[in-house]
């Protein structure tokens, strides 16, 4: 039987397998890719998600990760820039996924690659994985980080159904002048139903991710090309920084109903050797930039709760104790500037009036959306 079982290779498992592994601790880390993927993610990195990354070794500028200073906030063509409370940076999820995994085969993490887990289950008080194409792996503790896809048997129990939208992502080329342009930014155009955010990563590459409801995908067609013509005629701002713009995947990333919002609450029935880590644990609103930082929070706070003694309840109740608060301030931005809370463009207009007369008013927000410091610093203290 294993000693702790990882069920993901993203920042959450990642780090948390490398703070184990370093510690003495055998590990076992089931990764679903078998070479560097591209993920559904804004790749943004907060300065929370720097500080733990650098903890684990990771070089951000040798990466290529691209530095951000402010936010860009807009509704078509109007828009206001704000001074970022930190400098943010930008990397995509294929490169820094790869340099966790390879920092945790390094620490002495056995990194079983490209095997897709099917299932959970407990018994006997020893959590059992099916993992296609090997015999079932069992160990007294298991590190759920699967990210936003729930694992049969160990589904996350929702307060309510996840909203009707879809999330795309896309690398693009952009052209010379607006590549300039965005230099040093984060662009988040507010749609009708949702948002969209664009910003520079390594080498050049701008990340362009958006959220918006199912019914715009049904009145413009499934085309990825009309549905990006639709983006730009409601956002100018947007048809601007993508004018000229070329796609550098073969085709974008998607994901359907992702419960924003959600986070963890401990019951009596959950098995005692499961720690849920990074959306498994809670899952903001993705244009707060927070979600990587978080993920390695909690990777970082279950590696410690395991090398004290703690179990699985009381690492539960710590983390909804540090981060509903955040989660929950995050989704009432969203939804106050969304069309859910109708008309629309009344919650979008007043967040960039405010913005505009008291640029404060978007460092606050920023900030206040971001693991708290209080619960930071004991885990970079102890790493």
């Amino acid at each position: 039987m294993n000693a702790v079982l990882v069920a993901g290779g993203g920042p959450a498992g990642s780090a948390a397998a490398c703070l184990l592994a370093r510690a003495g601790r055998e590990v076992t880390l089931i990764e679903r890719e078998a070479a560097p993927a591209h993920k559904i993610c804004g790749e943004f990195l907060s300065r929370e998600a720097q500080l733990y990354l650098a903890r684990l070794g990771v070089d951000l500028p040798a990466l290529g990760a691209q530095p951000i200073t402010h936010l860009g906030l807009g509704r078509g063509r109007a828009m206001t820039v704000a001074k970022l409370p930190f400098r943010g940076m930008g990397l995509s999820r294929r490169r820094l996924d790869e340099a966790l995994l390879q920092r945790a085969a390094q620490t002495g993490v056995r990194v079983l690659r490209g095997r897709t887990i099917r299932s959970l289950s407990v018994t006997g008080g020893a959590v059992t994985l099916a993992v296609e194409g090997m015999e079932p792996v069992r160990a007294a503790t298991c590190l759920l980080a699967t990210g936003k896809h729930d694992l049969r048997g160990a589904r996350r129990r929702l307060a309510r159904a996840a909203d009707d939208l879809v999330g795309f992502k896309m690398h693009l080329a952009l052209a010379p002048d607006q590549r300039v342009a965005l230099r040093g930014r984060v662009d988040i155009a507010m749609l009708r139903d949702g948002y969209a955010g664009l910003q520079l990563i390594e080498d050049g590459i701008a990340t362009l991710c958006f959220l918006v409801n199912r019914a715009r995908l049904r009145s413009v067609g499934e085309g990825w090309s009309a549905l990006l013509a639709s983006l730009q005629r409601e956002s100018p701002h947007l048809g601007d920084r993508l004018s000229g713009a070329m796609p550098l995947l073969a085709r974008p990333l998607s994901i359907f109903r992702v419960p924003y919002g959600f986070v963890h609450e401990a019951a009596a029935d959950d098995p005692p050797g499961l720690f849920r880590l990074g959306d498994q644990m809670a899952v903001i609103p993705s244009f707060s930039g927070d979600g990587i930082s978080m993920a390695l929070h909690t990777g970082f706070a279950a590696a410690a709760a395991l090398l004290a003694g703690g179990g699985a309840a009381a690492f539960h109740a710590d983390m909804r104790n540090t981060l509903a608060r955040p989660v929950r301030l995050a989704s009432a931005l969203y939804h106050f500037g969304s069309w859910r809370l109708g008309p629309w463009r009344l919650g979008q207009s007043a967040l960039i009036g405010l913005g505009r007369l008291a640029p404060a008013v978007l460092q606050a927000a920023t900030g206040a959306t971001r693991v708290p410091e209080a619960a930071l610093q004991p885990l970079l203290a102890g790493s």
